[in-house]
């Protein structure tokens, strides 16, 4: 259990560097996150400015790492902890495939939005498809991470009621 409390420390601590980091972005990453449409992320890096995209650009190499981490610790965890052997059915194997699954789709809306925020891109309007995908990416590893969540706490629930 060692290698799984390392890197759920690890994605914690980089979790809060990036928190820490990126907060005079105003609004927050997680608008970005859920823009949907070319005018929409295009308002969000207006009220950002050519600082915050700077900013914001600076972040990836960090969020890739933490993507990297918070994913094997997912899937670590849900391996080598007796608490997910409560969950009924399935329920252990699909537990283990949602953090790196919103890892992947992490992964998928970095790539996305790097590209949408090149110098280029930004002299552009933006693709509407590639936006809609970013985001997209987004949601989805937002409903992975929630479902982990729930599963883990059901788990956790399902143990300490266990006679």
């Amino acid at each position: 259990m060692r290698l799984t409390w390392l890197t759920g420390c690890l994605a914690l601590a980089l979790f809060a560097g990036l928190a820490v980091q990126l907060a005079p972005l105003q609004p927050n990453i997680v608008a970005l996150q859920f823009a949907f449409t070319p005018a929409d992320f295009q308002a969000v890096l207006a009220l950002w400015g050519p600082a915050g995209v700077t900013l914001y650009r600076s972040h990836f190499p960090a969020d890739f790492a933490l993507l990297a981490l918070y994913g094997s610790f997912g899937g670590l965890l849900v391996t080598r902890s007796r608490t997910f052997d409560n969950l009924p059915g399935a329920g252990r194997s699909v537990a283990a495939v949602l953090l790196p699954l919103a890892a992947v789709c992490d992964a998928g809306e970095n790539l996305l939005h790097l590209t949408l925020t090149t110098p280029a891109a930004l002299a552009a309007s933006p693709d509407a498809a590639l936006v809609a995908a970013a985001a997209v990416c987004a949601t989805g590893k937002w409903v992975l991470l929630a479902g982990f969540a729930a599963m883990a706490a059901r788990a956790e629930w399902r143990r300490r009621r266990k006679p």
